[in-house]
């Protein structure tokens, strides 16, 4: 994936997508999620949480550790 700093755009520019890509969001816990992510050498994954039901996004943090993105139930 291509990643352009601020000052890389043409003054009035705007930015842009550039690659867009489709995926299966398999269904895995946490856990298995981190491992896949570790196995595949990736700075995050996106599944669906079984227990919830819904799309979840694990990234990896600079030191390390992980965050975890999922929606908010009302």
């Amino acid at each position: 994936m291509d990643v352009y700093a601020a000052e890389s755009f043409e003054e009035g520019s705007e930015p842009r997508i550039i690659r867009s890509k489709k995926i299966v969001a398999k269904p895995m816990s946490i856990e298995e999620a981190a491992m896949q992510m570790d196995l595949l050498n990736n700075n995050f994954l996106v599944f669906t949480n079984p227990n919830s039901k819904s799309l979840n996004i694990l990234y990896r943090l600079k030191d390390g550790h992980y965050g975890l993105i999922e929606p908010q139930v009302d």
